[in-house]
């Protein structure tokens, strides 16, 4: 896919503004760090503004806080558990937002027309 003159000529002219306004951005980054009137920012500079946390430390800690707090409900989302799995249809009869008007109106004719068919028995019709 994207490979159309005017996607092309996009990309083209989106690299061309990250070449113009990187010197732009690196300045701001600098002042974001107070670092505008050293010159190179290194590592050891960055250190003392930001602590860097291995990831060991963090899942520990994550799994204290969880064994703290099981009672509560602080670290669970609120999921949308109303709706139907089939229809994918919520309490009020709505559709998910992310579903597109032309996937709700097919799901819809689907519906239609499973609810119109008559099973009809097996067996001899007198």
């Amino acid at each position: 896919m994207a490979k159309s003159l005017r996607s092309k000529w996009k990309r083209k002219m989106r690299a061309e503004k990250r070449k113009k306004n990187a010197p732009k951005e690196l300045a701001r980054l600098k002042v974001a760090l107070g670092q505008e009137g050293k010159g190179e920012i290194t590592m050891k500079d960055v250190a003392e503004i930001a602590t860097v946390v291995p990831a060991k430390k963090l899942k520990e800690k994550a799994e204290d806080v969880e064994m703290l707090g099981e009672d509560d409900d602080m670290g669970q989302m609120e999921m949308d558990s109303k709706r139907n799995k089939k229809t994918m249809l919520n309490e009020h009869g709505q559709y998910p937002v992310w579903m597109s008007q032309r996937q709700a109106k097919k799901m819809k004719s689907k519906r239609k027309a499973s609810k119109g068919k008559q099973k009809t028995k097996k067996g001899v019709a007198w």
